[in-house]
């Protein structure tokens, strides 16, 4: 083992040691120590690991909607595969780093690269000039921009052949932005423009075709390809603009020149011993005859098999369990929020809090409850480091913004719960000597609960659908679980059916719930109240 003697003896001239000696006989000691772990870690040193790899991990943000590059194959929706599922993983046994996959809604990945919570991003993204101003880009893949009608679509030559047609696309990709050059372009010869209708994921782009309320849409080549056993020859490729911006699938990480020069190097390696090569044999992203597409397959119009696999699949279960454990915590936290808050707001005159707590109660029901929950995930992290730790999950971020919004609404109703019961019993009371515990307690709440029974319960099935909401921060509750089946199959009716049911059946049994409780807490009827009295 070599001990790096001119490190020591440089080290004893830059500070001017007295204590030569003693000073070189710890270096050589300290040399000695450190040698075999140097010598193991020769070809891998930690200064060929990225500055994103955190804690020995490699965190990676994905939205598996799009095969071959990353999707979900099983019925495990934590799980996705892929080209650029296997390229991670190739790249973090390189850095010698374990992998963490974050799924989410496309329209988040470059906001949570941003915020932190990866450190690099592998969607099947496509490189672009416009995206590079604020993030590094590799390229590892190539692709090419297609235009995909129904497969009785004759082919067209360019895109002003689209001129008064309408497209459709995945929302938060860079094809609108390609789309309005377009309409720019037949403006100025005084012509139609493209109509652009964008859609959260890409199956769903897909489905505005095979149902025939868009013209075409827009995507890459290589899902095409892989797509066309699930589309059952329904489409076919009609153009190919030359877009040279559209040539090359990239992954992107937050500016940094060193993780930049790494990654490249990594990449530029696996594909020069072989492997991004056997990657894309895997997925069969070389290109293949585009008359597969338009091949005469023919799919029943509905697959029961499908529908009763789903219907009683673990998936659907724990993402139907996850939908109503949220809907549950998220509205008794509202209503312990909102209790002391509209008890407040009862109270008669004005003061300072009054002042804020209808601030709080205006701008929670003012603002869109989507927009609350990706404030709290993705712009939250950007002012307070904390909420970027593995601590803050997306159930959680879900239950707090859910809990705030729904409590803005609990506290108007149980406000005006409370200004139902007559003051006058609460002056009976006081006059009885009861104390302001006991007066609410069994005098004002009793009353009070009666009136705020029926809204709250109404509201409740109201929050209970809105967190569908919460797949677009990938919560696997039932409908992401239904989008990432959908994605992998493109069996839409069958999976949209079997959500229907768990999201009717959760329902039906809350309002089977609610006339019990309306029952069992109803005011005696008048009518009756009027015959006893007789």
């Amino acid at each position: 083992m070599t001990v790096r003697f001119p490190f020591a003896k440089t080290l004893h001239n830059t500070r001017r040691v007295t204590s030569g000696v003693f000073l070189k006989a710890c270096l050589i000691g300290a040399g000695l120590a450190l040698a075999p772990h140097h010598a193991a870690n020769a070809q891998t040193p930690a200064t060929d690991a990225p500055s994103f790899i955190e804690n020995g991990t490699l965190t990676v943000c994905t939205n598996p909607t799009l095969p071959p590059m990353t999707f979900i194959q099983g019925s495990d929706a934590s799980k996705p595969e892929g080209m650029d599922i296997d390229v991670v993983r190739a790249l973090a046994k390189r850095w010698h780093a374990s992998l963490s996959l974050v799924t989410m809604d496309f329209t988040g990945l470059f906001p949570s690269l941003a915020a932190q919570r990866c450190g690099i991003v592998f969607s099947g993204i496509v490189q672009l000039p416009a995206r590079e101003k604020n993030f590094d880009a590799v390229a590892y893949q190539d692709t090419a921009l297609t235009v995909v009608a129904r497969a009785n679509t004759p082919p067209i030559k360019s895109m002003a052949e689209l001129s008064g047609k309408t497209i459709a696309m995945q929302s938060g990709t860079s094809y609108g932005a390609r789309i309005e050059r377009e309409n720019l372009a037949l403006a100025a010869e005084g012509k139609a423009p493209i109509i652009i209708q964008q859609y959260p994921t890409e199956d769903q782009v897909v489905q505005q075709v095979l149902i025939g309320r868009v013209f075409a849409f827009v995507s890459q080549d290589v899902e095409l390809y892989f797509r066309q056993k699930q589309l059952h020859g329904k489409v076919r490729i009609i153009l190919k603009p030359d877009y040279q911006d559209y040539r090359h699938f990239a992954a992107y990480m937050r500016k940094n020149q060193h993780d930049h020069a790494l990654t490249a190097q990594a990449l530029a390696d696996l594909e020069q011993d072989g492997t991004l090569a056997a990657y894309r044999q895997k997925w069969s992203l070389s290109a293949q005859a585009e008359q597969a597409l338009s091949a005469d397959e023919h799919a029943s119009a509905f697959n029961w098999g499908a529908f009763f696999s789903a219907l009683t699949s673990y998936a659907f279960l724990k993402g139907a369990a996850i939908t109503l454990s949220v809907a549950l915590l998220s509205h008794f936290f509202a209503i312990v929020i909102s209790i002391p808050m509209a008890m407040s707001l009862n109270r008669s005159g004005n003061s300072a809090l009054k002042v804020v707590l209808n601030g709080y109660v205006s701008i929670f029901r003012g603002a869109p409850t989507l927009l609350q929950l990706l404030f709290i995930w993705n712009a939250l992290p950007q002012f307070f480091p904390i909420f970027r730790e593995q601590w803050f999950t997306p159930f959680l971020a879900t239950l707090v913004a859910l809990s705030i919004n729904e409590s803005a609404y609990q506290v108007e109703i149980n406000r005006a719960a409370l200004s139902a019961v007559d003051g006058g019993q609460e002056l009976a009371a006081d006059a009885l000597g009861m104390t302001r515990k006991q007066v609410y307690r069994y005098v004002i709440f009793p009353q009070a609960l009666r009136v705020a029974l029926p809204p709250t319960i109404n509201e409740f099935i109201s929050l209970l659908k809105t967190t569908s909401l919460a797949s677009v921060i990938s919560l696997q509750e039932l409908l992401t679980i239904t989008q990432v089946q959908v994605a992998r199959t493109f069996e839409f009716t069958e999976y949209y059916a079997a959500a229907l049911v768990y999201y009717l059946a959760m329902v039906f049994f809350f309002l089977f719930l609610q006339k019990r409780v309306e029952r069992r807490f109803s005011w005696a009827d008048r009518k009756k109240a009027t015959v006893n009295a007789v």
